[in-house]
């Protein structure tokens, strides 16, 4: 009896199991059924569109490479122009301070020659002038104190001498 028991819990184990299966089948059988009929309509709808991407990418291949192409030489051309320029200002530029350096050599010696003649003028035109200028007024403080000695013998009654004439002699 215990065998027949066995035997038939494992009969009724198997026919759980066979079922279970089959139902696993068409469920999967169903699921593939539909994701074919998905990745069909997406092959379907996604077709016309790679086709044009591709159609497009064909026809601007070229157009890209040429930009790339051209974008290359330009920067080539400019970077020469750009040297070029270097060379024009940097020689402009090289003039330009030895023209600075000969105009500063020039007003050098245009400002000594200045310095120079003004030392020469003072020396030559105001000593004589300061000279003549001290016997002027030499000669002038000499003819004061001739004056000052008239005028006291010829008043000896005032002792006092004028104020003008005090100052005359202290000048």
């Amino acid at each position: 009896m215990q065998s027949n028991l066995l035997g038939i819990v494992v009969v009724i184990a198997l026919v759980l199991q066979v079922s279970i299966l089959t139902a696993l089948f068409f469920t999967t059988r169903r699921t593939m059924q539909k994701m074919e009929k998905t990745v069909t309509d997406l092959n379907a709808r996604a077709g016309p569109i790679l086709t044009r991407v591709q159609i497009l990418l064909d026809d601007t291949q070229p157009k890209i490479s040429t930009m790339v192409s051209d974008a290359a030489h330009i920067v080539y051309l400019a970077r020469g122009q750009a040297q070029k320029m270097d060379r024009v200002v940097t020689d402009v530029a090289d003039r330009f301070r030895g023209q600075l350096l000969h105009i500063d050599r020039i007003l050098t010696g245009t400002m000594e020659t200045v310095e120079d003649a003004g030392a020469q003028f003072r020396q030559n035109f105001w000593k004589p002038v300061q000279k003549a200028s001290a016997l002027v007024q030499g000669i002038k403080v000499g003819l004061d104190l001739l004056r000052a000695r008239r005028g006291d013998s010829a008043s000896s009654t005032s002792q006092e001498g004028s104020p003008e004439q005090e100052e005359e002699l202290f000048i």
